[in-house]
C-alpha cells in the first residue's frame, strides 16, 4: 500500500462517498441478490447464483457507465441489467426483470454491511468536521441506506447527483457540494475510493483527495493521500 502523509491543509470541511467507501456495496448486494435467486427460484433459469451474479455484475457496470454518461435513464437501468442477465440464459420476461428491478432496489437498501471502523472514524471526524456525503447512487435508495445502516447522524448534509443534476466525476456536482456546504475547495477533503469519479472529480476543482483501496487495486493515479483502513484517517486529520 502506498502511504503519503504530508503537512495537513487546515481542512475546514470533510466530503467522504458513500458506496464501497463506508457502505460495504459488495457485500449487501451479494446478500440482495441471493434473496432475489432464492424468492424466484433463479436456479431453475441459470446453472448456480455464481452464473446469475457474474453475469448480473457484467451488465450492471455497463449501464451504469452509460447512466453517467447520460445515455440511460434511470428507471431503465434499474430493470435493464436484470432483463439482459436473464436473456443470457435465454428467459426473455420483461414482466420478471421489472419485478427483480424493484425487489432489489428495495431489498438493497436495506442492507446495512459497512467497511470496519465506519463509525469509530465518523464519531473522531464530527467532532472536529462538518461531514457531507457526495454520492452517484439513486437518490431514495442511498438515503435508506444511511439510514438504515445508522449514518444519518453524522452528517450535515447530504449530496446526491440526482440533486445536483450532474454525476462524479463532473466538477458540478463537486461545486455544488461546495456551494451547500459554504465552503472552498482549497479547504476542503474528498474521500472516496473511486479513482475517476472521487479522485480525479475533486482533483479537478482543486480539492485534495483521500483514496480509500482497501484492495490494494493498482492504479496510475496521485491521490493526495491513500489508505487501506478507514481508521487511518486519524493519521491524516
Amino acid at each position: 500500500m502506498k502511504q503519503k502523509i504530508v503537512q495537513m491543509e487546515p481542512y475546514q470541511c470533510i466530503f467522504i462517498d458513500l458506496d464501497r467507501t463506508l457502505w460495504d456495496f459488495e457485500a449487501n448486494a451479494r446478500e440482495a441478490l441471493e434473496e432475489i435467486y432464492e424468492k424466484h427460484n433463479l436456479s431453475q433459469i441459470f446453472p448456480g447464483f455464481q452464473s446469475f451474479i457474474e453475469n448480473y455484475r457484467r451488465y450492471n457496470h455497463r449501464l451504469w457507465e452509460e447512466y453517467r454518461n447520460g445515455k440511460i435513464e434511470k428507471e431503465l437501468l434499474k430493470y435493464v441489467r436484470f432483463r439482459l442477465t436473464l436473456k443470457s440464459f435465454g428467459k426473455n420476461d420483461l414482466s420478471l426483470a421489472k419485478k427483480l428491478g424493484r425487489e432489489y432496489v428495495d431489498i438493497s437498501a436495506t442492507k446495512t454491511h459497512l467497511f470496519p471502523h465506519s463509525h469509530e472514524v465518523l464519531s473522531y471526524l464530527r467532532d472536529n468536521y462538518p461531514l457531507y456525503i457526495i454520492t452517484n447512487g439513486f437518490q431514495e435508495v442511498q438515503l435508506k441506506k444511511i439510514r438504515n445502516s445508522g449514518l444519518e447522524g453524522y452528517f450535515e448534509g447530504i449530496i446526491t447527483s440526482e440533486r445536483a443534476g450532474v454525476q462524479k466525476p463532473h466538477e458540478d456536482i463537486f461545486l455544488y457540494a461546495l456551494e451547500q456546504a459554504g465552503t472552498d475547495a482549497k479547504h476542503s477533503l474528498m474521500i472516496g475510493d473511486d479513482v475517476e469519479g472521487d479522485i480525479r472529480g475533486a482533483r479537478a476543482i482543486g480539492m485534495d483527495q483521500v483514496l480509500f483501496n482497501p484492495g490494494q487495486k493498482e492504479h496510475r493515479e496521485n491521490p493526495t493521500y491513500e489508505i487501506g483502513s478507514l481508521l487511518e484517517l486519524k493519521d491524516i486529520l
